[in-house]
């Protein structure tokens, strides 16, 4: 996939004194032998890897050599980029967390769909991005590279056509296979779908038992299981809606490895938060974190292999934004991060809906409305949200809708 358009600012060079230089050890990289010149251009920012072929031909090789990419492959890690979905359901445009900028994307051929919204992401696990086309089939691309795998047709029965999940997840770091997991049906009767790479086929259908864990103090209210997030209005009226969400993250979930355990979460429609093992094949539901009679958007996210939530909620004539992570032995929700107040009050009364994506240590938040967009990235580490500067395509402001992390890696395998 060619790299277009980049509206990252760079810092500007200084040129050393006479005097600097004297002290500076002269080494030259023509100096060095190819597999040593690979290793450490290996270590650059992927966005320079577009711009080797220019600097000369040395450099070109290197970036058409096979042995790069396996020196690429060796970096643990990479600063990620996020994919970006606008209204319009356009996935065009990524911003690079290294450069803090915004870059444009040219889609390859097998996502160049007649309409934007006949293919969207809806996954991202390492260095790829899954889509799914009008007629429910995936598509698995690298980004970076634009190389695509069309995935094998997947048939449901009538019955478990409501997917509730699609999550992604890279078997290894060291391992160029991956996963795709669906969960559908209809609650209490859920069951998984699981695609493996290695194999190129899909695996038979679990079903998944409910898996009732007292210390959760699980509501059982079948109340829960409709249709309706309830918000109470600033006249003190109760109204009941449908939940808010991006049709690019209608199935937003997650997985998480603990213990050899695979847990798939996901949202219900009620905004309920629920547990897949799918290495056990059960289910549970954990309590909520505001009464049903309170305003909010959430959203699941994963950071550092953990599930958290992000929710924006209002109470007092001003709104909250903050994250959360889950104790399991206290079976209890504790707050680990909040929005500054001067930050999350602009929100209220507007009826912002969020959609968030995990990266690390970092949580990438796009937060709409009709009257409101803006994108914030906030750094559980450090505690810093920051306020991510807007992107302008003709002179006009793009509203995004919402993003999907993956690394930029140019050897990521279809």
């Amino acid at each position: 996939m060619e790299l277009l358009d980049c509206w990252a600012s760079r810092p500007s060079r200084k040129r050393k004194s006479p005097e600097e230089d004297k002290d500076t050890l002269s080494f030259s990289m023509d100096e060095l032998n190819q597999d040593l010149l690979e290793r450490v251009l290996s270590w650059l920012p992927t966005s320079t890897f577009f711009r080797l072929s220019s600097v000369c031909k040395r450099w070109k090789s290197v970036a058409d050599s096979s042995s790069f990419k396996l020196a690429c492959s060796q970096i643990p890690s990479r600063d990620p980029w996020f994919l970006m979905v606008d209204r319009h359901l356009n996935h065009s445009v990524v911003f690079d967390s290294a450069e803090k900028g915004w870059k444009g994307l040219k889609h390859p051929p097998l996502l160049q769909q007649k309409s934007k919204s006949d293919c969207m992401p809806v996954a991202a696990s390492g260095g790829l991005v899954c889509f799914r086309n009008a007629s429910g089939n995936f598509i698995v691309c690298n980004p970076v590279t634009g190389s695509c795998r069309k995935l094998p047709p997947l048939d449901l029965a009538p019955e478990n056509q409501s997917l509730h999940a699609i999550v992604m997840d890279q078997c290894s770091q060291y391992d160029s296979s991956y996963k795709l997991v669906l969960v559908f049906g209809e609650l209490p009767k859920l069951s998984f779908k699981v695609y493996n790479s290695s194999g190129n086929c899909w695996e038979e259908e679990i079903s998944l038992s409910r898996k009732v864990d007292e210390t959760m103090e699980i509501e059982s209210n079948d109340d829960d299981d409709d249709d309706a997030v309830y918000f109470l209005s600033k006249a003190g009226n109760v109204v009941a809606t449908n939940m808010q969400r991006s049709p690019s993250k209608e199935y937003s979930s997650v997985i998480t490895c603990k213990d050899g355990e695979e847990i798939a979460y996901f949202l219900s429609s009620s905004g309920v938060i629920v547990a897949c093992n799918l290495t056990r094949k059960s289910f549970s539901e954990y309590p909520r974190l505001l009464p049903v009679f309170s305003e909010y958007s959430i959203d699941v996210v994963q950071c550092r292999g953990e599930m958290l939530v992000v929710l924006l909620s209002e109470f007092l004539e001003s709104a909250s934004l903050r994250v959360w992570r889950f104790d399991q032995d206290k079976g209890s929700w504790h707050q680990i991060a909040a929005m500054p107040p001067a930050m999350s009050h602009e929100f209220y009364g507007k009826k912002v809906d969020i959609n968030c994506v995990g990266a690390g240590d970092q949580i990438f938040i796009c937060l709409n409305s009709a009257e409101h967009f803006s994108y914030v990235l906030c750094d559980l580490v450090t505690s810093e949200w920051v306020d991510l500067p807007r992107c302008y395509m003709d002179g006009e402001a793009v509203e995004f809708m919402s993003a999907f992390s993956f690394e930029p890696r140019i050897e990521a395998s279809v």
